[in-house]
């Protein structure tokens, strides 16, 4: 079973195919890190089994970088701001990983996979890694296993991590749960503050970035003022940074310095507190507990007895001869039988 196969990671030496892996990802071999990604991204039980022992063989070489969450609604610039920071942070000796997810259709299943088309510029350099990954139907318009490749480009030696997400609305505040410092993008038109107040997604927000300022500077002036007096009235997450509002030209690559001064800024701030701390070792207790969570419904659904009285009950609950919370307490009742052989 796979749950208790999970269980004996870290408790013997990697294989030796999977040796290799691991020392190509410390290497800084893009295509060593790129298949370590391809593996943890695999659904298959054994690979996943693969997966968790090289992670666990790479974690004393993770943490040492800083992760930040880019988001905002599609046509706000994600991928061109990021191009013109990752060219800016190549510039000044740092080195980028960008985690971009693109939407999967609901009907297909497909995704187009496109932000290297538009990072044309920073995907040539060495220094630069991007890897687009479907969003596979996963809440917070994260892919699923977005968490454990940011461990997999840490390890690679990459000190900036920026994960750009599906601008899909509330359910997106999941990639707060994950990084370091949230950024959401604006366009200069992006109503009053009325309307910024009613997105709990600004309640979570470490900095707003109004791009395209270039178009209208004074309409983003107005548009930055009214974010301020909307931020001004919810309560901070951290009491040691107030978020600030800044308004920039991604295109033109203005202002992409004070958005860094600000990210540095924001983790000198939290540092000295331990605030900075705290909040990733929250954030990997989430974690735990969200993939206990993934692991018992995988569980549930392999189960024989569920197998067994699953389809019944869909199509009693279907008919109407049945209620959906009896249908459930009867399938839950399911696991108290024996367990699923190994």
């Amino acid at each position: 079973m796979q749950m208790s196969e999970a269980s004996t990671v870290g408790q013997h030496s990697l294989a030796g195919a999977d040796q290799a892996l691991a020392d190509g990802v410390l290497a800084r071999q893009r295509r060593a890190l790129a298949k370590a990604i391809t593996l943890i991204e695999s659904s298959r039980a054994d690979h996943q089994v693969r997966a968790q022992q090289v992670l666990a063989s790479l974690l004393p070489h993770t943490g040492k970088a800083i992760r930040i969450g880019i988001s905002g609604v599609p046509g706000a610039g994600k991928s061109t701001f990021i191009e013109a920071l990752g060219i800016h942070l190549i510039e000044r000796g740092h080195r980028l990983a960008v985690l971009a997810v693109d939407p999967s259709s609901s009907v297909s299943g497909g995704s187009i996979l496109g932000d290297k088309t538009r990072m044309e510029t920073l995907c040539q350099r060495e220094e630069a890694f991007i890897r687009p990954s479907p969003s596979a139907g996963s809440l917070g318009g994260v892919a699923e296993k977005t968490r454990e490749a940011m461990l997999l480009c840490e390890a690679a030696g990459f000190d900036v991590i920026i994960v750009e997400t599906v601008g899909v609305g509330q359910s997106e505040t999941t990639v707060a749960g994950m990084v370091d410092m949230f950024c959401l993008l604006q366009l200069p038109n992006a109503g009053d503050d009325l309307q910024a107040i009613k997105k709990g997604i600004v309640e979570i927000a470490d900095m707003v970035v109004i791009n395209k300022a270039d178009i209208d500077p004074r309409a983003a002036q107005v548009v930055r003022a009214q974010w301020n007096n909307a931020l001004h009235m919810l309560r901070h997450a951290s009491p040691n940074w107030a978020p600030p509002v800044i308004t920039l030209s991604a295109l033109h690559k203005e202002g992409i310095g004070d958005f860094w001064a600000k990210v540095e800024k924001y983790r000198q701030a939290l540092t000295p507190t331990g605030e900075f701390e705290a909040r990733r070792q929250r954030q990997s207790i989430d974690w735990m507990w969200s993939l206990i969570d993934s692991g018992l419904r995988q569980y549930f659904r392999n189960h024989p007895a569920v197998r067994r009285d699953l389809p019944g009950l869909t199509q009693a609950v279907t008919q109407g001869r049945t209620t959906p919370a009896a249908a459930a307490y009867k399938l839950l009742g399911d696991l108290r039988t024996d367990s699923p052989s190994e």
